[in-house]
């Protein structure tokens, strides 16, 4: 984790972290979300002084997407609740059958109900309201030309972000979501309600 700070005794209670998390990435958002809803909040002060010292050499991989991807599914299955599709959702995996192991979740879950957390849906009614719910999604993937099979719908130059038709990388811009209003969007998923103008 990069920069915070926390009080010793009330993070011990809390469980500090998670230490079934793998090499680097969503500590923090598991910290965040633990704090909240296990009786605490989170606090920017925006005239604190804090300092981060990098080490000149990372003994972790170059290419971080995998444990960041592990360590976010591990977070949505101790965490989230009935809102763990979206994490599945958001990295563009199966709802079963994802092969993603996240290790053993059983104790962090135990702590969870030792401490009596709230449910994930509370968070976001008095945290976070304006978190995407995602409830309308019935399909995600990528669209790509039955024809000319290199090209794949984009979501386009943003701002703007109008559809065309770009030649396939299979990142965040080509992911597509259909919904139960029968709309296609293009484009990576928001964490906040807004217009949607990506919408076919």
């Amino acid at each position: 984790m990069g920069i915070f700070a926390a009080d010793r005794a009330f993070l011990g209670e809390i469980g500090g972290l998670d230490g079934g998390m793998s090499v680097y990435g969503g500590e923090n958002v598991e910290l965040g979300i633990r704090v909240w809803l296990c009786g605490g909040s989170v606090e920017v002060v925006p005239c604190s002084r804090i300092a981060h010292i990098e080490r000149a050499h990372k003994p972790y991989a170059p290419d971080l997407n995998l444990s960041m991807r592990r360590n976010a599914l591990r977070v949505a299955d101790i965490w989230l609740d009935e809102y763990k599709k979206n994490v599945l959702i958001a990295w563009n995996l199966p709802l079963q059958g994802h092969g993603i192991d996240t290790g053993d979740v059983s104790e962090r879950r135990k702590l969870r109900e030792k401490l009596k957390c709230k449910p994930f849906s509370w968070y976001i009614d008095n945290v976070y309201p304006s978190l995407e719910r995602l409830d309308n999604i019935l399909g995600y993937g990528v669209l790509q030309n039955t024809l000319f099979k290199k090209y794949c719908a984009d979501q386009g130059v943003v701002p703007g972000s109008i559809p065309v038709l770009y030649e396939c990388h299979f990142q965040q811009p080509q992911l597509c979501y259909y919904t139960t209003d029968s709309e296609i969007i293009i484009g990576g998923i928001k964490s906040h309600n807004y217009n949607n103008n990506r919408c076919l």
